[in-house]
């Protein structure tokens, strides 16, 4: 098997990475490279979106970042990437760390070669370290995925359907799961009687003790295979595309997550389908600025509406526009609020406000007739007169 390529190369960025730049990376290469941006090459660009997803999904986490600065990418655990297998689609698993990292896992890596010698007394049994490496024969639900989906302000505000692209392991269609050829026979393992389990009893310095470990006959599935499904290579699942539809709701805030039930890989034995995880990032908006559901905005205004008053218009996110009457004498960076025209409160009939706030722009060059008008406003309220302006000779 070849090694790897370093993730950090892989993303074109150096050890030292924010999160923040590593995340532009990413998202950079994942567009470059989407199979879906790539009709006529497909299959090197899908062979490269794995390779950057895998990478992302790792560096992206902390946990899993320092596991991999530590061992590198065939550490301890390996560090393969999102849905079954290295990466694929903005997706990647949920939940906590590696197998086996996530936490305290009986004698795992904190305690180095502890963990192999309880194992060699106990057979690998669940008495140390191994509850989450013993497979189960009975049904297993499917893995869940993560996608983070870019959405406009103005989306975020409205709320819009998308519809969106990844990849995930399904239930093979020619032997439904079982990962038998069909016509073929599978038969009842008979080490473990079906159960994909062991028990044996070992004498240890603490004497006899009994523990249980995955079956070695059929490494936990509880049936023997005659011949494996010549189109899933006896996995019982297939890599597949599918593209799916999600409403976006009015109101989404930047990092929530939208949880769609039954969208991720399959189970086997007959066990449900994971879940997919939608993380929204909400893009930046060049005029509006979002605090919780309150819209903020800057409005410039003239120097003479600032003096007597004007009804101004004030563009709304929605693309509509508000009249808003100021006062005479309103002040440069006076706040006014347009009740119930912010954003709307998730799963609420809640609105929040529109505050803008006022900019007096003061002219920088003048008219002759205007000049005239101003220096005599300021002589009618006792201002000192302005500086004349001076010809070339004075």
């Amino acid at each position: 098997m070849a090694n790897k390529r370093d993730y950090y190369e892989v993303l074109g960025v150096d050890k030292n990475v924010s999160e923040e730049d590593l995340k532009k990376a990413y998202r950079k290469l994942a567009k470059k490279y989407h199979p879906d941006a790539n009709p006529d090459n497909k299959k090197e660009a899908e062979e490269k979106f794995k390779e950057v997803s895998e990478a992302y999904e790792t560096l992206s986490d902390p946990q899993k970042r320092r596991m991999y600065d530590q061992f590198g990418p065939d550490g301890p655990q390996g560090f393969g990437g999102g849905a079954g297998g290295p990466g694929g689609g903005y997706y990647s698993y949920t939940g906590s760390g590696f197998n086996g990292f996530s936490g305290f896992d009986g004698f795992g890596s904190d305690f180095g070669d502890i963990g192999d010698i309880f194992s060699s007394f106990f057979g690998g049994g669940s008495g140390f370290g191994s509850r989450t490496r013993q497979r189960s024969a009975g049904p297993k639900k499917g893995r869940d995925l993560k996608y983070n989906l870019d959405v406009t302000f103005e989306e975020a505000y409205s709320g819009v359907k998308k519809e969106i692209t990844i990849m995930r392991e399904e239930e093979c269609p020619t032997c439904h799961g079982t990962k038998a050829k069909p016509g073929t026979k599978t038969s009842t393992c008979a080490a473990c009687h079906g159960s994909g389990r062991v028990t044996q009893t070992v004498s240890t310095i603490l004497g006899q003790m009994q523990t249980t470990k995955t079956c070695p006959e059929c490494g936990g599935e509880g049936t023997k295979i005659e011949e494996k499904c010549p189109d899933c290579k006896g996995k019982g699942t297939i890599r597949k595309t599918v593209k799916i539809k999600i409403s976006i709701p009015a109101g989404i805030d930047n990092d929530q997550t939208i949880v769609l039930k039954g969208e991720g890989e399959s189970g086997t034995k007959g066990g449900p389908k994971g879940d997919l995880y939608v993380v929204v990032t909400v893009r930046n908006h060049r005029v509006f600025k979002r605090q919780g559901n309150t819209v903020i905005c800057e409005v410039p205004i003239t120097f003479t509406q600032a003096t007597l008053g004007a009804n101004l218009k004030i563009p709304m996110v929605d693309g509509t526009e508000e009249i808003y009457p100021i006062p005479e004498g309103t002040q440069s960076g006076t706040k006014f609020t347009i009740k119930g025209k912010g954003f709307k409160a998730v799963n609420s009939t809640y609105h929040g406000d529109f505050v803008f706030v006022v900019n007096v722009q003061i002219p920088k060059r003048l008219t002759t007739e205007q000049r005239d008008l101003l220096t005599k406003l300021a002589k009618t309220m006792n201002e000192q007169p302005p500086i004349k302006k001076r010809g070339i000779f004075g």
